[in-house]
């Protein structure tokens, strides 16, 4: 007997899904960009289209769908890309699946691009290895936490990313090279160094550097190695690390560093440096008594 599948909303995700063993949860999004993390072991998806790029990444078990006229199987760890647009179904392999999933709206892949056709990939299946690891790596900063707050410099910068990857794995992709204008972005870099505690808006840079955002973003990264939010995000913790080695309460050196609260510094930390600050805190208070 076919199975009853519930109603889906315009992601073709199924809400009604409430048993311990599947869920599916939306977290803190964006506008143009939306996260979600799903696990089924019964339940599947009916044929369903999104208006956005939808690309997701397996955590688990193994997950099939119908898309362009072929079944797909995509395994822990790979990549799912789908082109807005295109219809496909989604069910649980042998014992379930759970990945995490981004939704990004198709202006700002265009707009990433500069305009003109978006990039179409016609293997939906990716490694996260090889042409496709500049995506993999920005999904898996958008999802590593769902419910963390997404700054707009951070939507820029995944949107590039995620751009440029696509642009790659497109039948009509073409290698660009950079241009860097170094007197601005050595303009951006000191800017966000000064204002780093500070929320900076993407308008509040292009104005600054009289240059697009994803131009900036660009820039930037082939200069310094890293984005310009991944950048001011370490500058927010060199300010919360010297408050804390002065012996300000964690608290307080989150807020003045610009973290909503101290678990926001505490998983930023912890990412950047590889201990809790509380951890970095102790330690650095017995060297300092040797």
């Amino acid at each position: 007997m076919p199975r009853k599948l519930a109603p889906v909303d315009r992601y073709g995700l199924e809400r009604s899904c409430t048993s311990a063993s599947e869920s599916i949860r939306f977290g803190v999004g964006s506008p143009g960009l939306s996260r979600a993390e799903v696990s089924l072991s019964r339940t599947a998806f009916q044929p369903h289209r999104h208006d956005s790029y939808a690309l997701g990444i397996t955590t688990g078990g193994v997950q099939t769908f119908g898309y362009r006229g072929a079944r797909r199987v995509c395994l822990p760890g790979q990549l799912h890309l789908l082109h807005p647009d295109e219809l496909h179904d989604g069910a649980p392999g042998v014992a379930g699946f759970t990945y995490r999933i981004v939704y990004l709206a198709p202006e700002l892949v265009r707009d990433a691009l500069g305009g003109g056709s978006l990039p179409f990939v016609a293997e939906p299946i990716q490694h996260s290895s090889g042409v496709a690891q500049p995506v993999a790596a920005a999904l898996a900063r958008l999802l590593a936490d769902i419910d963390e707050p997404i700054s707009q410099l951070l939507v820029v910068e995944a949107a590039v990313a995620i751009a440029d990857g696509l642009a790659q794995l497109s039948e009509r992709a073409a290698r660009r090279a950079v241009t860097v204008d170094m007197s601005t972005v050595r303009l951006v870099r000191e800017y966000l160094t000064a204002h780093a505690s500070e929320p900076i808006s993407a308008v509040t840079l292009e104005r600054l550097a009289g240059a697009d955002r994803y131009t900036i973003v660009r820039q930037f990264k082939a200069a310094y190695g890293t984005t310009p939010d991944r950048y001011r995000l370490l500058r927010r913790l060199d300010v919360a690390r010297a408050a804390i080695g002065r012996g300000q309460p964690l608290a307080q050196a989150a807020v003045d560093a610009g973290f909503a609260d101290q678990s926001h510094l505490t998983r930023q930390f912890k990412r950047a440096y590889g201990m809790t600050p509380g951890c970095w805190q102790r330690l650095t208070a017995t060297a300092s008594c040797r």
